[in-house]
């Protein structure tokens, strides 16, 4: 058969698009993370603006940064290098324009529901419902055109980056539809199906492994393709590539419960989480040093091009992140750092050093070679570089500092025996000024992005993106295979059968997940039932569902480890039986707050509670709480209690027939015995006002363990880890 050269377009028309909605939506995330920083430690910001507070813009902010500024940057990277790696367009310029208008109403979405209260209230999962089928209908329609490229390739070679593609689109989905399955109230609400600690498990399997799969396996795959390009030399290790990516990808789906040690989690979870957490680090660290060893020869280029400066400090910031990651999953030193601001240091090394520093790496790469021009000003890319890596140092520094002081401080006891820093105020006064730092540092972060908007601005006006020219030959024959032996040959093999290599890397990520979450479902053992423990009334779940609304789990914890500094702050420590009726679970990842899992047992009066929340400084002075003032107008829906009760019922909570048909005139009567309490403390308050349902649950928070319960007493107390 004779061979015949064809010319063809790549489209880089939507590489185009994904990379100024990159832009678009970085500095849009990016000033939003300003902004909570500054709520931090001036939270009148948010005063009379509910629609600002904390609660309800964090988690605007952390899907904003990662699934519209690095979403829209990997998506951006894979078209532009799948392309070129497979030597054929993209099978469809429908599906493409599908996707990335798809994937910005999607982001739109979030914004038009996040301050607003319409949210899961679960970590990096906050979408309702209507979004979460858009996102798996958009999922697949990107899967289904990069795959069937991937299958129609012309290039027998199946390069190192698109297996972290293929790993990406495969894990994501798996994570999201597990992680979002949910019974719907109202079309702005749902429940989880999973509950208590089943629900924590599931929820930390899917927002570990979005960082592993979202974050960090498609950055991977950019690091690969765009690495060698900008330094024009090859990938170091083709062997180390393939031990990188089978191990990473096998090893990482099992380290979700590093989460959660500490917790009502059984303790055989607890421990394959940090086994594998420790044995991650070589992986991590194989990836890091391919990348920077394929520099080797190539470090004078260093000094002058900026894409490379980026890259390099991308991948050590990496490398840094997925060292310490390991090291805070050791069970004593995460008795430290869980719930302090170390954890947000940690994080934001691999957001803002990682994936922010590579997707602007690839902007500046990008941008010029589709528009054809030379950027604008290397000058100014350079200045982004240093002031950018400044903004990190300030950001990240402040946070370390800040949280390893608040777990000392949480844990100080006096030579009496008390605790030193009793009131937990103490402990959050001492941090502001690092909180301060933080803001600081994240005004520079967000001046590099705005530097950098206005050169690549510069540099495509006036130019049009011209689909880029390329030749292929057709019927060519493919020898390359032949040179390599035993597991390489093998190797290269398999990367010429896509549907088999897909098939293997789900098989991969798959067995953790299995291994971990079926024996919690399948094992009655792992979530022992207590006798005392009731489902919560009409106006306690109502309340519930206005504490979620707000992201209270952002700042507050529900679960009190097996520490004697925890017991003698909050009360007992928590049991996994207390949480069987909690859809979603409420365990938080921070304390910016003190735990609340046994506030309803501190007997403070609802006049207190109702003080704390229409004005937190009359009753904390130093309080760093948004006020809730306008709750005490807004009025609590029958409808809403009525469908959530009912729905409710329909995943496992034991409500009675008469519950549900008499589910606002209960509520109401419950409503109204807080309401005279408040009357004979000078309070005139509406008894449907929503602030009575939210104090009515805050007062049932930890009343039902009780500790002489017989099935409660049988349940071994965890090891006590820090004195």
């Amino acid at each position: 058969m004779s061979n015949e050269t064809v010319t063809e377009y790549y489209d880089d028309k939507v590489v185009k698009n994904f990379a100024w909605a990159t832009v678009w939506w970085g500095l849009i995330g990016m000033l939003v993370g300003v902004i909570v920083a500054a709520e931090m430690f001036q939270p009148e910001i948010s005063s009379g603006k509910p629609w600002l507070s904390f609660g309800r813009i964090r988690p605007l902010h952390t899907n904003a940064v990662i699934f519209a500024f690095v979403g829209n940057g990997l998506f951006m990277g894979i078209y532009y290098s799948l392309q070129r790696l497979c030597k054929r367009r993209m099978i469809s310029d429908a599906l493409s324009k599908i996707h990335f208008w798809g994937w910005q109403a999607i982001i739109v979405s979030a914004v038009l529901t996040l301050p607003f209260g319409i949210s899961t209230a679960k970590e990096y999962a906050e979408l309702e419902w209507p979004i979460d089928i858009a996102i798996t209908v958009i999922w697949v329609v990107f899967g289904i055109n990069m795959i069937g490229t991937i299958i129609k390739r012309r290039e027998k070679h199946m390069y190192v980056a698109i297996w972290f593609y293929l790993a990406t689109f495969i894990t994501v989905a798996l994570l999201h539809v597990v992680n979002s399955m949910a019974l719907p109230v109202t079309f702005f609400k749902s429940y989880s199906v999973y509950a208590g600690v089943q629900d924590a498990l599931i929820q930390w399997w899917y927002g570990h492994n979005a960082v592993a799969f979202f974050l960090t396996t498609p950055y991977l795959g950019l690091m690969y393709y765009f690495m060698p390009k900008a330094a024009n030399r090859p990938v170091y290790s083709y062997r180390l590539s393939i031990i990188h990516f089978w191990s990473l990808i096998f090893i990482y789906i099992w380290a979700g419960p590093h989460h959660l040690l500490h917790t009502s989690l059984p303790d055989w979870c607890q421990t394959l989480g940090v086994v594998f957490s420790v044995m991650l680090i070589a992986p991590s660290w194989g990836g890091m040093l391919n990348g920077l060893l394929t520099l080797r020869g190539a470090w004078d280029k260093v000094r002058t091009e900026p894409v490379l400066k980026f890259m390099v400090v991308a991948i050590t910031a990496y490398g840094m992140a997925t060292f310490e990651g390991p090291l805070m999953s050791v069970r004593s030193v995460n008795a430290l750092s869980h719930y302090t601001d170390w954890t947000v240091g940690h994080v934001h090394i691999g957001g803002l050093g990682w994936n922010g520093f590579m997707t602007f790496a690839v902007l500046y790469w990008v941008i010029p070679r589709i528009y054809k021009r030379e950027l604008h000003s290397v000058k100014l890319a350079n200045f982004h570089f240093w002031i950018g890596l400044v903004g990190i140092v300030l950001y990240a520094i402040p946070l370390y500092w800040a949280g390893i002081t608040q777990g000392l401080m949480w844990q100080q006891f006096n030579d009496n025996g008390t605790l030193t820093y009793g009131n937990f105020v103490e402990t959050v006064d001492k941090i502001l000024p690092m909180y301060k730092l933080r803001a600081a540092g994240g005004v520079l972060y967000l001046f590099g992005a705005v530097i950098m908007a206005y050169n690549l601005i510069k540099t495509a006006r006036g130019a049009k993106v011209e689909d880029q020219e390329f030749t292929v030959v057709l019927n060519a024959e493919h020898k390359e295979v032949k040179k390599y032996k035993g597991f390489m040959y093998s190797h290269r093999w398999l990367e010429g059968k896509t549907v088999l290599f897909s098939v293997l890397t789900l098989v991969a990520v798959a067995i953790g997940g299995l291994f971990e979450i079926v024996p919690m479902f399948a094992i009655s053992s792992n979530v022992k039932p207590l006798a005392s423990v009731k489902p919560y009334t009409q106006l306690e779940q109502y309340g519930r569902d206005i504490y979620t609304r707000e992201g209270c789990y952002t700042c507050h914890s529900q679960m009190i480890r097996p520490f004697r500094a925890e017991t003698e702050r909050y009360g007992d420590f928590s049991r996994s039986g207390e949480f069987v009726y909690d859809h979603p679970f409420q365990w938080g990842s921070k304390r910016i707050g003190p735990d609340l899992a046994r506030v309803g047992k501190r007997n403070l009066s609802n006049a207190w509670h109702y003080e704390h929340l229409m004005d937190p400084r009359s009753t904390s002075p130093t309080s760093i709480m948004p006020e809730y003032s306008y709750m005490a107008e807004s009025k609590v829906k029958e409808k809403w209690i009525i469908s959530s009760i009912k729905t409710l019922s329909k995943v496992g909570v034991p409500y009675t027939a008469a519950q549900i048909d008499n589910a606002y005139i209960d509520a109401m009567v419950q409503a109204e015995g807080i309401q005279k309490d408040l009357q004979s403390n000078g309070i005139e308050i509406a008894k449907d006002a929503e602030i009575i349902a939210l104090i009515a649950y805050l007062q049932r928070m930890g009343t039902d363990f009780n500790p002489d319960d017989e099935k409660a007493v049988k349940i071994p107390v965890a090891t006590e880890v820090v004195k």
